[in-house]
């Protein structure tokens, strides 16, 4: 097919709008890891904008042997491996057993799932909750809260609700119990959910910090986020940021550097594992949305 003046001139003003907003959206985080490569004073004079004017891994250095630091990335990396292992599980098994059209009473744990992701107690109950159970100032307070996701939990039945009942039966008939038709059949044809539902969920777990600022009091359990958030809102001196280091390192950094190294830092496992669920990502979101 031809194609006229009007569409190379509509595909010119598309690709021009969207090059824009990519750049518009790019150049943040590819700020943040020129200022974390720049000498802090020197960045303090203005006009560092596309590279670093003067190049340092001191801002590195200084983040790496920090041991708040070290401890608080430790801690973040925890909770996302156990949460998002945990998670994806308990919502697994609570999806696959509310899918199962056998289930007394399987319209009123539907609808209390659906309420409960809409209304809440709010959190001086949930606080109140939590103390009871002990759970105050420990390392599960980032774990159990999170052990179901009510909104996956829809996805999931839905998703586990169009597996063929033909092919659940037939490995039943062949001896199969009702666990091993989960792990060995179910489990293996939900790879595009449980993609989605660890990538949020990972994300979700890496990035929190809220549940750190209310629920602990313990600077050992602190997360990375947490910390970041305390620096920006300059509730840490810059003399604690930089606690430990030499003369010479403290002179070229500063707390705004060390904000974009923790940064760049709290980025890449994210950017590094994207990459390879992205091809599951729309999948899973479509699977289980729908019916035919």
């Amino acid at each position: 097919m031809k194609r006229t003046w009007e569409d190379r001139l509509f595909d010119a003003v598309n690709y021009t709008l969207l090059t824009l907003l990519a750049i518009t959206m790019l150049y943040p985080f590819y700020y943040t890891v020129v200022c974390s490569f720049n000498d802090g004073m020197d960045l303090m004079r203005g006009g560092v904008y596309l590279w670093p004017r003067k190049f340092t891994l001191a801002n590195y250095a200084e983040f790496l042997s920090d041991e708040s630091w070290q401890i608080a990335f430790v801690v973040s990396a925890l909770r996302t491996v156990i949460g998002t292992a945990a998670t994806m599980l308990f919502t697994c098994l609570f999806s696959y057993g509310l899918s199962r059209k056998n289930l007394m009473f399987r319209k009123g744990y539907r609808f209390l799932v659906v309420f409960t992701m809409y209304f809440s107690g709010g959190i001086i109950p949930f606080y109140i909750l939590l103390r009871n159970l002990n759970l105050l100032n420990t390392f599960w307070v980032y774990i159990a809260p999170s052990l179901l996701s009510s909104f996956f939990a829809i996805i999931g039945i839905n998703f586990f609700s169009n597996i063929p009942e033909s092919m659940l039966e037939a490995a039943r008939i062949d001896g199969s119990s009702e666990i091993g038709v989960f792990w060995r059949i179910v489990i293996p044809t939900s790879v595009p959910f449980l993609a989605t539902l660890g990538l949020f969920t990972a994300v979700g777990q890496w990035n929190s910090w809220l549940d750190s600022a209310y629920y602990v009091r313990d600077n050992s359990l602190r997360t990375l986020s947490y910390k970041m958030m305390s620096i920006i809102n300059n509730t840490v001196s810059a003399s604690s940021v930089s606690s430990g280091s030499s003369s010479s390192t403290a002179q070229s950094t500063t707390s705004f550097t060390i904000q974009a190294t923790a940064m760049v830092i709290s980025m890449l496992p994210i950017i590094c594992v994207y990459p390879f669920l992205q091809k599951y990502f729309v999948q899973g979101m479509m699977l289980g949305s729908v019916k035919e």
